[in-house]
Formats: structure tokens, sequence, C-alpha cells
């Protein structure tokens, strides 16, 4: 069946929705320095910044999928552009880290879990055929922001403070943002219409299933792993030696990664299976801090920062197509959101812990070693789901 033209609209909307929220968030690294220096602070204090902003996204995204399966999706993205540019000229604003905690991290998480929920939610009803490729382009917006964002901010720091900076990027939120979440609509197979039910689970009823038990699991434990290169990668290889600009560009590189992940693994997966390629790919997210253990030169840094942004990117692109493969149209946001809960606290402590661990040992080997520990019960709680039969939705 062919889908309808305006899916690709949806997709593409999706896709610079999600680079503006994520580009926003992985510009973190850019300002790291700034914000030590700034407020005189510890890197696992910084390093909570970036922890609290994912904490509050991914357990609020839940709340962001029901308020889209009740608003839609414009209405409530565009709500989450304006706090996101809130939070920002906050953040521009402060005068201590109690303050940036509470703008860019509690401020500008409430609006990323406002958008991003809603919209990656928002594409998978366009689609029956070719829903990993849509997925993995829609996705790739998370890949496309990490790139970009995070180097236009490294530019802009050297003609301007970091709270112009951030000042600038408020506008950019604003403008491609909102533009971008307009574009947004609820697809006619997610909304219900007179005596005809929107085929699917609700939330409560997938979360009774064996199905979401282990993929909410499997997220749970990859957490950790998937969050702390953004917040201390560049910090690790400026500790090497490395000058800021390529510091700051390893994230842009985990972001090109990301991108060759989001499409080619997508892609892949219409062909092998989501299931299956899901417990590759949290495979190969560990296998990538090898890499990082090892890291002596800039090339190495370059090869980990892109296997492991392949390897996340591939993940990020899989989990909502697999909800809407499992459990249907009927709730997918809230069901997307509530499995985002599970990434909560290991985007916050994974950094944070990260980051004090380093404050007490100067150096990443037990970070790296704890990683690798967690990808393999990740690998294995994902492995039941490719048991799992595909739902006829």
């Amino acid at each position: 069946m062919q889908e309808p033209r305006y899916a690709w609209v949806v997709v593409w909307s999706t896709f610079f929705s999600l680079a503006v929220i994520f580009g926003v968030s992985y510009s973190f690294a850019a300002f790291f320095e700034s914000f030590a220096t700034e407020f005189s602070a510890q890197r696992a204090d910084v390093s909570l910044i970036f922890g609290l902003s994912g904490l509050v996204y991914f357990v609020l995204g839940a709340v962001g999928g029901m308020l889209s399966d009740r608003f839609g999706p414009r209405v409530v993205c565009s709500m989450g552009m304006c706090c996101i540019a809130l939070g920002l000229l906050g953040t521009s604003f402060a005068q201590s880290m109690a303050m940036v905690y509470l703008c860019y991290g509690a401020c500008i998480g409430l609006g990323i879990a406002m958008v991003y929920t809603p919209a990656i939610g928002c594409v998978q009803p366009w689609f029956t055929r070719r829903r990993g490729l849509a997925a993995g382009i829609a996705s790739a917006g998370i890949g496309a922001g990490t790139l970009v964002v995070p180097l236009l901010i490294g530019i802009t720091l050297t003609s301007f403070a970091w709270r112009e900076a951030m000042q600038l990027l408020a506008i950019g939120v604003l403008g491609v943002g909102l533009l971008a979440a307009g574009l947004l609509r609820r697809a006619p197979a997610a909304t219900a219409q007179g005596a005809v039910a929107v085929s699917g689970l609700s939330l409560r009823e997938a979360l009774k299933t064996s199905s979401f038990r282990w993929l909410y699991l499997s997220v749970v434990l990859g957490a950790p792993t998937m969050f702390i290169p953004f917040a201390h990668v560049s910090a690790a290889a400026r500790d090497m030696g490395m000058d800021d600009a390529r510091a700051v560009g390893l994230v842009g590189l985990i972001g090109v990664g990301s991108l060759v992940g989001r499409f080619g693994i997508g892609a892949m997966a219409d062909r092998i299976g989501r299931p299956l390629t899901l417990v590759l790919m949290q495979a190969s997210m560990g296998l990538s801090y090898v890499l990082w253990q090892s890291a002596q030169s800039y090339t190495a840094w370059v090869l980990f920062a892109l296997w492991f942004g392949l390897s996340y990117g591939g993940i990020v692109s899989l989990l909502p197509a697999l909800c809407m493969d499992l459990f249907g149209a009927r709730s997918v946001s809230s069901i997307i959101g509530t499995l985002y809960t599970g990434a909560a606290f290991g985007n916050l402590l994974g950094p944070v812990v990260a980051g004090a661990v380093f404050d007490r040992l100067q150096n990443y080997q037990w970070v790296i070693g704890g990683c690798l520990a967690l990808s393999v019960l990740a690998t294995l709680a994902s492995v039941p789901l490719h048991r799992h039969r595909q739902n006829p939705f």
C-alpha cells in the first residue's frame, strides 16, 4: 500500500524538529568549559546540567505523548519549542549554577519532552511498508542536530561570549523549530472516526506484555552507555591535549555516525527484522568503548565517535518503529514516551557518576568498564524480543 504524500512532509518536519531540540541538548559539550569556568564548578557538577535535562525529558516524555494523543502533535511541539527558547534565554542571564540547573536543565528538558515523543510518535502511523526507513530518516534529525549545532556554537564562541551565543541559539529555535512543528499532522490511521477504532493496544495493555518489559529493561540498562560520551568525550579528549575545536568536533562526529546509523540501520532493519537489529546495535555500542579505552591519537577518537554514533543512532531509530510493530497506533506516542522513561536515570546518573569517578580518580577507566558490563546486560535483555512475533496492527 502506497503511503500518502503528506507522510513524507511529516517525516521531514520531524527531522528538523529533532535536529533543533537535540542540537540544543548536545550543544552542552560546547558550553561545558564555559560553565565550569564561569561558576568555578567541578566536572560532576557541570555534568549534572546535562543529566538533569535528560531526566526531565525522558520522565516527562510520557506526558508529552499523552498530550499529543489528545491535542495533536502540532500544538504540543510548538509549545515545547517556546519552552526551549525560554530556557536558553534564562540560562544566558544566570548568575549561579542553581539558575543554570533550573533553566538549562529543567526548562529545556521540559521543552524537549514536549517535542521529542509527540514528533517521533507522529511518524509511525503514517507508514506500513517503509516504516523502518521513515523512522530512520525522521530520527536522523537527532544526528544532524548533533553534528551541526554544537559546531556552529563552537564557531560562535570564538566571536561571542557564551551568554550571547545562547541568546542567538534561542532565536534559531524559535525560527526553525516553530516552522517545523507547525507542519506536523496526526495520521488518519491514528485518528478514530465514528465507530472505527484505532488499531493497537492501549498504554495499560502494552505495559502488561512481556515484550514491553524486555524492551524497557534493555533501554534502562543501555542508557548510561548511550549518554556518557555526550557529556564527557570532549572533556576526555581535552585531557589528552586536544584543542577545543577538535574536542567539541567529536560530538559532531558522533552525529555523523548517528546519521549513517539512522538511515542505514533503519533500512537494514526492514530486511532482517527490527528485534534482531536491536540486539546487534546494543552489542555494537558496548564494543565501541574498547576504542575509547585505548584511544591515544586523534584518529582513534574519531573512530570511536563514528562507531559509537552509528550504534547509538541505530538504536534510537529502532525504538519507535518497534513500538508501532509490537503495540499498534492506538497509543503509540504514550507508549514511546513511557518506554523512554527507562532512559531517564541513566541519562542523569551516567554522566554525573562518570564525572564523580573522574574527579576522584582522574581517569575514565572504571567508567568504561562499567559501560561495557551494562552493554552486555542490555544486549541480553534485547534477545527475547527477537523471539516475539510482530502483532498484526
